[in-house]
């Protein structure tokens, strides 16, 4: 891992608060490496394992949902929250871990964390944040707005509803929600507790679960960037056309490896997608393909970079003349 002095530098040297949200999605997180791996190597054009890391160590801010089974309530890792409660400095092992135990596929993981003395201060019974936030951009963008309603350092003074000054990217783990219809209310209505958790292969209540917070945030997304005008600023990447096996959360075969793969490259051609706010369905947008707005978005990321380099007190000191706006 880097020095943490390479850390990116926070948004009050630059013009927008940006952010990346990826879905949960179990195996089919290879969709949105594929798509995020594309986006690292146009970054790189432009401009280690976790060990003993911890929250407050992160080279750029993050935001991790989980749910705490013990308490029943969501509980947000969060690099300003961290700022404020040392009692979430926990281990990003132990934090990913935690978000990644899906119900019914891997257990829920406890882990505590500790004062400078090594007393316990406090403890976490967690299982995966996609109970809470399947798609966790409406997570990540509340902590951005309370931080500048709350005066942070990291922010210039803003409206926090102003989506002009907010560039988001959101990565979907993909779905089968176009391609093949999954049950119907005379089947339900047949069921008992166990059908519910377990069906022919699948997991209805928590399918039905995952899918709904999903969907529901990037409706609420998609209505509010429309609303405010700042539809380009927003890009999301999904494909809700998966079929059989590659559709599932925890096949971890080579063979359905590799089909994910394939899966994430062909998405990348894809045309932009948005989503109906009266079916729920994504249907094309004329801009172009995934992977050409990737390269705007890109592009628009570098530019934020060097501007908050240039504009920190570090990027000042070598450039004795300041930097004139």
């Amino acid at each position: 891992m880097e020095g943490l002095n390479s850390a990116l530098k926070p948004p009050t040297y630059g013009k927008l608060v940006t952010i990346l949200s990826i879905d949960g999605g179990g195996i089919r997180g290879v969709i949105p490496g594929i798509i995020l791996s594309f986006l690292e190597s146009e970054l790189q054009k432009l401009d280690e394992k976790l060990g003993d890391t911890k929250l407050h160590q992160t080279l750029t801010n993050v935001v991790i949902p989980t749910f705490d089974i013990k308490t029943l309530q969501p509980t947000i890792f969060s690099s300003y929250e961290v700022k404020r409660k040392p009692s979430l400095d926990a281990l990003l092992s132990d934090i990913c871990i935690a978000t990644s135990a899906a119900p019914t596929i891997l257990p829920a993981h406890y882990f505590t964390t500790k004062n400078t003395v090594g007393e316990v201060i406090r403890e976490f019974n967690l299982i995966d944040g996609g109970v809470a936030a399947n798609n966790p951009t409406l997570v990540a963008m509340g902590e951005v707005t309370k931080e500048i309603i709350g005066g942070s350092p990291d922010f210039l003074p803003m409206n926090p509803f102003d989506y002009t000054r907010f560039l988001v990217i959101s990565l979907g783990t993909g779905s089968k929600k176009l391609s093949e219809e999954k049950y119907t209310a005379d089947e339900a209505a047949q069921w008992g507790i166990l059908s519910w958790l377990t069906n022919g292969g699948s997991t209805p209540l928590i399918d039905a679960f995952s899918q709904a917070t999903a969907d529901m945030v990037d409706l609420h997304i998609s209505a509010a960037f429309k609303a405010l005008q700042s539809e380009g600023n927003y890009l999301r990447i999904q494909d809700d056309t998966l079929k059989g096996v590659v559709s599932s959360v925890d096949v971890a075969t080579k063979k359905n490896l590799d089909d994910l793969v394939k899966v994430g490259e062909e998405l990348l051609k894809k045309p932009v997608s948005r989503v109906n706010l009266e079916t729920g369905l994504y249907e094309p947008f004329d801009k172009g393909s995934n992977e050409e707005a990737l390269k705007r978005f890109a592009k628009v990321l570098s530019e934020e970079k060097r501007l908050r380099d240039l504009r920190s007190p570090h990027g000042r000191a070598a450039t004795p003349n300041g930097v004139k706006n």
